[in-house]
């Protein structure tokens, strides 16, 4: 149960934030800063509980990769997508009014380009996850919640325009919920997103091993 409390915790912080710079109109660096800084603060805050992960890609990549147990995947899942919806909920209370500006938050995505961009941002995202948090060779580090929250960033500002920049399905799930994806572009996340985890996994596993 801490676990899954914690997962709801991390999530929700992170969709809120998304949709919030949404809601604003926050310029492309500062939105993508304030989305990448937010996960960040919450994966040091959780990580030792949960894994921090708040992404149901991050969650396969891991589970893959053999340091999420099977019995978790699921209620995390869950957790991740019912903590998406509640932030949702959350933004519709506090603003009155909402923009689609800046920030890639348009629902007006070309579905090839947008898969590309979905596709490697996810990798780099469950990637680094995998690499700084999980690899014996950087066990017991202090930076990688760091390095997560800016690859976060880095892909926001690289593609974010593109795609919109979910980069994980249950933000994807929730900018749906807010009004800023339609139908489509919401299945784009949820499929490439989970299948950027796990290519990064099996990569992960490829060049690494068993570890």
């Amino acid at each position: 149960m801490k676990k899954l409390i914690v997962e709801f915790i991390g999530t929700f912080f992170l969709v809120f934030t998304v949709g919030s710079v949404c809601t604003q109109g926050a310029s492309a660096v500062l939105g993508a800063l304030a989305i990448g800084c937010s996960l960040m603060v919450m994966v040091y805050a959780g990580g030792h509980i949960s894994g921090g992960h708040y992404n149901p890609a991050v969650t396969l990549g891991v589970w893959l990769r053999g340091k999420c147990e099977t019995k978790d995947v699921v209620p995390y899942w869950i957790v991740q997508i019912l903590a998406a919806l509640v932030a949702a909920l959350v933004i519709g209370l506090i603003y009155e009014k909402t923009a689609v500006v800046n920030f890639g938050c348009s629902d007006d995505v070309k579905v090839l380009p947008a898969i590309i961009a979905e596709f490697i941002g996810t990798f780099a995202l469950v990637w680094v996850v995998l690499n700084s948090a999980t690899s014996k060779g950087t066990a017991g580090n202090s930076f990688y919640g760091l390095a997560i929250g800016f690859t976060v960033f880095v892909c926001a500002i690289s593609v974010g325009g593109i795609s919109g920049g979910a980069f994980n399905p249950a933000v994807g799930f929730g900018v749906l919920a807010m009004g800023f994806a339609s139908v489509k572009t919401f299945i784009i996340y949820l499929v490439t997103d989970l299948v950027g985890g796990l290519v990064a996994a099996l990569t992960y596993k490829a060049v690494n091993g068993n570890d």
